[in-house]
């Protein structure tokens, strides 16, 4: 890592001109024994397109060569857009004829052709392919008599895969199949590649989610050697960790959860002090001390970086013996735990503090709809079960308004988007959408995750050990401007722009509550910022408003808090060596980029697989008639969100009353001949045209 960092340094500097490996080695006095580790170093750097090798064998940055490093995302009419790997600079513009046998999602250098023009954008055209994504592509395979191809789902995969008769594995026209990629695309050949997999028939039950699961490559079954692996270990605690532990057991500890929770990795415990204040205790599943790095278990969590949620399943990161399990804090047993004890004074911070490795029993496992119904309905029945852990809910609801009341001045940014749920029944089809409460519970539970992530980020930030950090970056100038210039419609805007404070953002949702504006202009709020991901890094939390932020909360399902425990039980313990901090500062770097990348993998694939279940929902209601209001509005149409959180769109070439144009500055179509507009917040009636699965598209017309 150090020699990286010189050599990228060494190349930053003004005066520097592209070198070739020996002009290098020289100018950094490299010595004799690290000569294999510094052409190593540049063959690593060259592959993660750090640098570039030019034709004639010299190295240089991509920023001094007009050069762009980052990932293509295409799009289905042809054209894409590099978006850098460095946040700073802005995403380059690639159209069709450039794209050179790239794909979706590769990680690509791009060539600026053309600079940005009078608001216009950087065009490029891409030079070289450092990683290709698609390995293995999901589609419809479209038989011939000799040979056939694979239509790919995801539209963005703009090219169908070639697939040789003696390739087809059997597959019959129009089956739902998996293809691996054998030869790349070229400027006007299409890729081929070999069938591996038969997925079935499309409208087979389970065909529609398996087919999304294998789109974004999420394992679900576990190899055998690493189910062997968890099941060797021991389900009792031997009496020799105990004895190393805090005993907490004689404690009132209680998990809260969804009633449909398995993998149970936190509880929480909260005492009123003398002086006024509290005590809270965040107790996490100890997952570290049972999987140990480098195991098979350790690398399977790491390529597979998260548990995914889907509506009837969850693919776990850790095999159900550790997740359901021994890791899992069941009420009445021995749990090995990390505890975090924050004591809390009554303006919301955090005293003083202690991290520990501990041994709990729960007292009980608690349900948010039962707590919530204790506290906000006085429930009687769950008031008399729950009578000796009474004072403790309420405690904890104090606290909570305690601490949500800090973060609000703190100028932490609230989101409240409906939540809606898909119900499915036992063969996978969608008998209703319900709203999602989120009730008292739920809140306490999420404050007091939120400070103990929180006070753990800041302990190790001022150990100055590497580590895993939560960040969410400052939004960019021009998306802030983009933005301002869109809320100016409905006669608001923010000042500052060139740094917006969470503030500003906090008190336009306060103004915007309950206005018929209020959804359109908090989603191209949440559009503007940018994507909270890990980091090697503290660069702070925007949409927290913290300036130190992790996840330590959550080890059974995300890999991030994980390597967040294993670091600071070391450091606990005292055993942070030199070597072993040079070796971890590399480590956690490569960490937070494969766990952000396989985060938004899963977030993409539970996103998928809702879209799809809603236009499932609706596709036995064509012809019917909704209220709605109108979401987005664009030059082609109108999107609009009907009450049960399903959007859809009306084409403007169906709005046959009149000739609608698109206002850019004032996004609403105008009709020329009735002067009617349509923007957004508009309540409308819409009749359901189409339900198209495939594409998990639905298409109104205006009633």
């Amino acid at each position: 890592m150090q020699l990286k960092k010189k050599i990228l340094e060494f190349m930053k500097e003004k005066a520097y001109n592209p070198m070739t490996a020996e002009e290098l080695m020289n100018r950094l006095d490299i010595d004799q024994p690290d000569i294999p580790a510094f052409f190593e170093a540049l063959r690593e750097m060259e592959r993660e397109g750090e640098v570039i090798l030019t034709r004639k064998k010299r190295y240089g940055i991509p920023e001094k060569m007009d050069l762009v490093v980052g990932t293509l995302q295409c799009h289905q009419r042809g054209f894409g857009f590099v978006l850098p790997r460095d946040e700073m600079y802005e995403d380059v513009f690639i159209p069709a004829d450039g794209i050179n046998g790239a794909m979706h999602n590769d990680r690509v250098i791009a060539k600026i052709t053309k600079g940005r023009i009078d608001g216009g954008k950087t065009e490029g055209e891409i030079v070289r392919i450092l990683e290709r994504a698609n390995k293995r592509v999901v589609g419809t395979y479209d038989k011939s008599r000799n040979f056939g191809f694979v239509v790919p789902d995801d539209p963005r995969i703009l090219d169908d895969i070639f697939v040789a008769r003696e390739d087809a594995l059997g597959a019959r026209e129009g089956d739902k199949v998996v293809v691996e990629i054998e030869r790349w695309p070229e400027k006007r050949r299409n890729p081929e590649g070999r069938i591996i997999e038969v997925l079935g028939r499309p409208g087979d039950i389970g065909v529609d989610v398996l087919s999304i699961i294998r789109s974004y490559d999420i394992p679900e079954e576990f190899p055998a050697a690493v189910l062997r692996e968890a099941e060797a270990l021991p389900g009792d605690i031997p009496q020799h960790e105990l004895e190393k532990r805090a005993d907490l057991r004689d404690m009132k500890i209680v998990t809260i959860d969804g009633a449909d929770a398995k993998d149970l990795d936190d509880a929480v415990s909260v005492e009123r002090l003398q002086n006024g204040n509290f005590r809270l205790g965040v107790h996490i599943a100890d997952v570290a001390h049972y999987v140990a790095e480098n195991s098979l278990l350790d690398k399977e969590a790491y390529r597979r970086g998260t548990s995914v949620y889907f509506l009837d399943r969850v693919i776990p990161m850790l095999p159900q013996r550790l997740s359901n399990g021994i890791c899992s804090l069941n009420p009445k047993e021995d749990r090995l735990t990390m505890s975090v004890f924050m004591e809390i004074d009554r303006n919301g911070s955090v005293v003083d503090y202690e991290i520990l490795e501990s041994v709990i029993k729960t007292s009980e496992r608690m349900t948010y709809t039962d707590v919530s119904d204790i506290l906000e309905k006085n429930d009687p029945a769950l008031i008399e079960r729950y009578r000796y852990l009474l004072d403790d809910f309420k405690a904890m609801e104090e606290l909570y308004r305690i601490l949500a009341a800090k973060r609000t001045e703190r100028g932490s940014i609230d989101f409240e988007f409906d939540e809606f749920k898909v119900i499915l029944d036992g063969k996978g089809k969608p008998t209703d959408i319900v709203k999602v409460e989120r009730r008292t519970a739920d809140k306490i539970i999420e404050e007091f995750m939120l400070v103990c992530n929180q006070t753990v980020a800041e302990h190790m930030y001022w150990l100055g050990v590497p580590f895993i950090y939560r960040v969410h970056e400052e939004p960019d100038m021009e998306k802030m401007e983009a933005f301002n210039a869109f809320i100016y419609n409905f006669g608001y805007s923010i000042k500052g722009i060139k740094r917006v404070h969470p503030k500003t953002l906090q008190a336009l949702i306060a103004k915007v509550k309950g206005k018929k504006e209020e959804k359109v202009i908090n989603t191209l709020m949440l559009r503007s910022l940018k994507r909270a991901r890990y980091s090697h890094e503290s660069l702070g939390h925007y949409g927290l408003a913290a300036a130190y932020y992790c996840h330590f909360t959550s080890p059974i399902r995300r890999y991030p808090d994980l390597v967040v425990h294993r670091i600071l039980k070391e450091t606990i313990k005292g055993k942070m060596r030199q070597d072993r901090a040079e070796y971890l500062k590399g480590f956690v770097e490569r960490a937070a980029i494969q766990s952000s990348d396989r985060e938004r993998a899963a977030d993409e694939a539970e996103r998928a697989v809702e879209d799809m279940k809603k236009v499932e929902y609706m596709a036995d209601k064509v012809g019917e008639e909704f209220e709605g209001i109108v979401s987005g509005v664009t030059a082609f149409g109108l999107f609009v969100e009907l009450y049960n959180g399903v959007e859809g769109m009306v084409r403007v070439s169906y709005m046959d009353d009149d000739f609608y144009h698109f206002d850019e500055k004032s996004y609403t179509l105008l009709g020329e001949r009735t002067r009617k507009t349509y923007k957004i917040g508009d309540a409308v009636k819409v009749q359901v045209l189409r339900a198209d699965t495939v594409e998990k598209k639905l298409e109104f017309t205006l009633v």
